[in-house]
C-alpha cells in the first residue's frame, strides 16, 4: 500500500501540540465497520488498536447501532444527570442478571464521570473515605489515568511529570514478576507494613491491574493476585482492581480478575463498558462500603443515556451465552503461536511475549524497534500502538469480534513488519 500523507493543515496549526496518536497515524480517518478503518482518501486499515480498549465490539457494531438509532428517533432522553431514566433501568437490569448474578458479585453500582480517571478518583475518594486513611498503594508500571488523584497512583514518569505539582499520598510496589522472580512475591511490602519505623503510612487501599495494559502487558499471575488480596484482607486494606482497559471480555471473562477467583473490594469499568465508543465509566463496589452522601460525588455528563442503551444492548448481545469467552480465548491462542513463530525467526534474542485472551505484547530489546515496527505496519495497512515504560513493547488489541480470517491478515502483517525493521 502507498500511503500519501494527508493535509492536516488545519490540525496542525489550530490543534494542540499534546496530540499523539495522529503523529504515528497520518491519515484523515473517515469511515469505521467492523475491525476496519478507511481514511478519506480511500484506504483501508485493519484495526489492532480498538480505541484503546474502547470498542471490543468493533467499529460501528449492527446490534449496537440499531439500537442506539432507534433511541435517539423516538426521542429518548439523551441527558439525565443521575435522574431515574427507562435507559439506565435496562442498562442496570441488564448488568444485574447478565454480569453480576450469574457470579455471584455484590456490588452496587454508581455512575461517576464518564471517563476512566473519573472511576479511579470516585475508588480512590471512596476507599480513603470508608478507612479514614489517605495512603494508598499502586504497583510499578501501573497506570490508572491523567487527572492527579489518578496519576498519583501512576508509574510512568512521563505522564507523573505533567502533573505540574508533587502527588502525593501514593505509594508504589513491586508489580508481580518486577525482580524476575528473585525475591518473595510481597516481601517488601509486607516487612514496610510490619516495620514501626518504615515510614509508609497505613493504607487505605491497594489498587491494581490484573494485566497493565500501558505499562508493557505485564500479566499478574493468579497466585500472586491472590496473595494480594489475601494480604489486603489481613491488613484492613481495600482492594480496587482497575479493570478499565482489561474488563468487558478483553481477556475473556467479563471481568479481567475472575480467572483468579478473587472478589475485589472494588471495581473500575469504562472504555468497552458502552460498547460503542460512547464515554460511560462505573465504579463499583461491595454494599457495606456504600456510605456516600447524596451528591458528595457527582459529574454532569454521568448520566450518558445512549451510552446506557448501547451498553445494555451488549450486554444481551454477548455475554448472556457465554460464547464471548470462549471466542476471545480460542483468538488468544492464535494470537500467541503467531507470536510464537515471529519470536523464534527474529534475530533479536530478547524478543518476548506476553498476554493473555486478546491483549498481547511483544517486547524488543531496542524500544526504536518496536515504534519502527508499528510504522510499517501503519505503511501495510494495520494499526499497532507500542507501551511500556520505553515504548519497547508492539502492543495487540484487536476488536473481540474479530475474524480468524482478519486476525490472520493482521498478524501477516506484523510478521512482515518484523521481517522488514531487522
Amino acid at each position: 500500500m502507498t500511503i500519501t500523507p494527508p493535509a492536516l493543515s488545519v490540525f496542525e496549526t489550530l490543534e494542540s501540540e499534546v496530540r499523539s496518536y495522529c503523529r504515528g497515524w497520518p491519515a484523515v480517518f473517515d469511515r469505521a465497520q467492523g475491525s476496519r478503518l478507511h481514511d478519506e482518501d480511500g484506504h483501508t486499515y485493519l484495526d489492532f488498536f480498538a480505541g484503546a480498549g474502547s470498542l471490543n465490539y468493533g467499529h460501528n457494531n449492527p446490534v449496537l447501532k440499531r439500537a442506539l438509532i432507534d433511541y435517539i428517533e423516538r426521542d429518548g432522553i439523551t441527558h439525565g444527570l443521575d435522574m431515574a431514566t427507562t435507559a439506565k433501568r435496562a442498562f442496570l437490569e441488564s448488568f444485574q442478571n447478565v454480569v453480576l448474578r450469574p457470579r455471584d458479585l455484590p456490588y452496587k453500582v454508581m455512575f461517576p464521570g464518564p471517563t476512566g480517571t473519573n472511576a479511579v478518583e470516585a475508588a480512590l475518594k471512596l476507599a480513603r473515605k470508608v478507612k479514614g486513611r489517605e495512603s494508598v498503594v499502586s504497583f510499578t508500571n501501573a497506570f490508572h489515568g491523567m487527572s492527579l488523584g489518578s496519576l498519583a497512583v501512576t508509574g510512568n514518569a512521563f505522564k507523573r511529570a505533567g502533573a505540574g505539582i508533587p502527588l502525593v499520598h501514593g505509594t508504589p510496589m513491586p508489580f508481580d514478576n518486577y525482580f524476575d522472580g528473585q525475591m518473595p512475591d510481597f516481601l517488601w511490602f509486607e516487612r514496610l507494613l510490619e516495620d514501626q519505623g518504615s515510614g509508609l503510612n497505613k493504607p487505605a487501599a491497594v489498587i491494581v491491574e490484573t494485566v497493565q495494559g500501558e505499562g508493557g502487558i505485564n500479566v499478574a499471575r493468579a497466585e500472586w493476585l491472590r496473595a494480594l488480596q489475601s494480604l489486603c484482607e489481613r491488613r484492613d486494606m481495600l482492594l480496587i482492581v482497575d479493570d478499565i482497559q482489561m474488563g468487558c471480555g478483553r481477556t475473556g471473562g467479563f471481568f479481567s480478575f475472575e480467572e483468579a477467583g478473587i472478589v475485589p473490594d472494588i471495581v473500575t469499568l469504562s472504555k468497552s463498558i458502552s460498547g460503542y465508543g460512547l464515554p460511560m465509566s462505573l465504579c463499583l463496589f461491595k454494599p457495606e462500603l456504600d456510605i456516600w452522601e447524596p451528591g458528595e460525588h457527582n459529574g454532569t455528563f454521568r448520566g450518558n443515556n445512549p451510552a446506557f442503551v448501547t451498553a445494555a444492548a451488549a450486554l444481551n448481545a454477548y455475554w448472556a451465552d457465554g460464547q464471548m469467552e470462549k471466542q476471545t480465548l480460542a483468538r488468544g491462542e492464535q494470537v500467541e503461536q503467531a507470536l510464537l513463530a515471529m519470536a523464534a525467526e527474529s534475530a533479536d534474542p530478547g524478543v518476548s511475549l506476553r498476554g493473555r485472551g486478546l491483549v498481547w505484547g511483544l517486547e524488543f530489546t531496542d524500544p526504536a524497534r518496536a515504534s519502527a515496527i508499528c510504522a510499517r505496519a501503519f505503511e501495510l495497512g494495520l494499526l499497532l500502538e507500542t507501551s511500556g515504560p520505553r515504548s519497547e513493547v508492539v502492543k495487540l488489541l484487536p476488536p473481540l469480534t474479530v475474524s480468524p480470517e482478519e486476525l490472520d491478515e493482521g498478524l501477516r502483517i506484523l510478521a512482515r513488519s518484523v521481517r522488514e525493521t531487522a
